[in-house]
């Protein structure tokens, strides 16, 4: 029987698209899997789920409001469109070598006058053949006609929106109220974890970064779940790491040192999901691949994401959030429906906000198989498929949103390592459970690469 499911709120943000329904889907099917595991796990009724499409909406453009700071830019002078010789072209340059692979490209300084002199002289498509042949991350504006067509397109319109993968029972499934007596590799959190926080006890080893990826492990770390997040000591997302890091550890590995790998891979042994957004072939290289991710760990949880789909001949492709949305023809009808003369993309990153929330679905659809049956399940889930999801939607309510106000904002002030700040309240309601989060957002690299005991 499905769980009670109740939409609240009306409003709608002003896209082509039905972005604020896709929000509302999204995150309900994020809180009805915490349902659905919330039952088997602890033999309750099946908890009632309601969503706000007005906080929804909110929340899939950013939740936290700094008091007294403001988080740092999110973008690099060098990301954007630029108008090529035949169209459109976009860069995204936020990490550091993306940028300096796509200047060498360009053979231009860091500022977006010289890139913008560069590109307008070349053609898009040879633009972002070279610039992906050097690593770099861009994508050229196209159709929806355009990608229908392409190959890629052609790829991920034959793709599940969730490829499910099941593997060997390898431990016994377990009972509602299995016995609290010490906690192995195919262990439960002990029967005394409280509905309220039905998560708690469940490790979450997470290989993400911007977006999609940290929004699933903080939805998780919402409802009590011991996050660990591991990046490598070059990264940095300075504008996002405060609104996707609470409830988590954020440590830093080198996976490219045999030591750190070494370190990974116990790490991961204690681990019951696992969260990572590597290209598709990044773990495989390093010894790590599914199956080998499956013999280390038997019936691990694992959630896999990519950027432009898992066959096609992209599948390997660098990509993030606004370059699909220029490959897969969603930046072109924007510019269409409001009459533009230059793409215009989504009003909120909507492929990586739902696709964050589907992953953690995921990762709770797979909890709850193995507390049934005891087998590891892999799921694997994309931008570009989530693309084709929402472009496929049929917008509802076009009533404007009403503006925020305090009373959307949640009472408790966080103390983050930037300052103090509040957050919207809840997009969703989950009987019996409370999302909010047991510290605070951290920086990257601020703790030990090591499990709480």
């Amino acid at each position: 029987m499905p769980a009670p499911f109740e939409v609240l709120g009306r409003g709608a943000l002003p896209s082509a698209f039905a972005v604020t329904e896709l929000a509302t889907a999204a995150i309900g099917t994020a809180a009805l899997a915490l349902a659905d595991y919330t039952r088997e796990r602890f033999g309750v009724r099946l908890p009632a789920v309601a969503v706000d499409r007005r906080l929804a909406s909110f929340w899939f453009g950013a939740a936290l409001r700094p008091r007294g700071w403001q988080v740092p830019a999110v973008r690099d002078a060098v990301t954007g469109d630029y108008p090529t010789r035949d169209g459109w072209l976009r860069i995204h340059a936020n990490a550091p070598h993306h940028r300096a692979a796509a200047l060498a490209v360009l053979g231009c300084d860091g500022s977006h006058d010289a890139a913008a002199r560069a590109i307008s002289r070349r053609s898009g498509q040879e633009l972002e053949d070279a610039l992906v042949a050097a690593h770099a991350c861009a994508a050229v504006m196209r159709s929806r006609h355009e990608w229908s067509r392409h190959q890629q397109g052609l790829a991920v319109a034959r793709e599940p929106l969730f490829h499910i993968m099941r593997h060997e029972a390898h431990c016994k499934p377990q009972s509602t109220h299995p016995p609290a007596s010490g906690r192995d590799r195919h262990a439960w959190p002990s029967a005394t974890a409280s509905t309220a926080r039905p998560l708690a006890g469940l490790r979450v080893l997470d290989l993400t970064r911007v977006l999609a990826g940290p929004v699933a492990t903080r939805f998780l770390a919402g409802y009590g779940a011991t996050v660990l997040r591991i990046d490598p000591p070059w990264w940095s997302e300075p504008g996002m790491v405060p609104e996707v890091t609470p409830g988590k550890r954020c440590a830093m590995l080198d996976l490219r040192q045999d030591g750190h790998l070494a370190q990974l891979k116990a790490l991961l042994k204690r681990a019951d999901v696992l969260v990572h957004g590597l290209r598709a072939d990044a773990l495989a290289r390093l010894g790590l691949g599914e199956q080998e991710r499956q013999a280390l760990h038997p019936g691990l949880v694992d959630v896999c994401l990519d950027a432009y789909g898992w066959t096609g001949p992209w599948r390997y492709r660098r990509g993030f959030d606004s370059l699909v949305q220029m490959s897969n023809g969603i930046a072109h009808a924007g510019m269409l429906h409001f009459g533009k003369d230059r793409p215009t993309p989504l009003p909120v990153q909507a492929l990586d906000q739902a696709t964050g929330y589907l992953m953690a679905a995921a990762a709770l659809r797979g909890l709850t198989e193995r507390l049934r049956t005891g087998a590891g399940v892999a799921t694997r889930v994309s931008l570009a498929r989530t693309g084709e999801l929402l472009k496929s939607a049929l917008g509802g309510d076009d009533t404007p949103l009403a503006p925020e106000t305090d009373a959307d904002l949640s009472s408790s002030i966080e103390a983050t390592e930037w300052g103090p700040a509040q957050r919207l309240r809840p997009p969703c309601v989950v009987e019996g459970a409370g999302m909010h989060w047991d510290s605070a957002a951290s920086a990257l690299r601020s703790a030990a690469p090591e499990w709480p005991e």
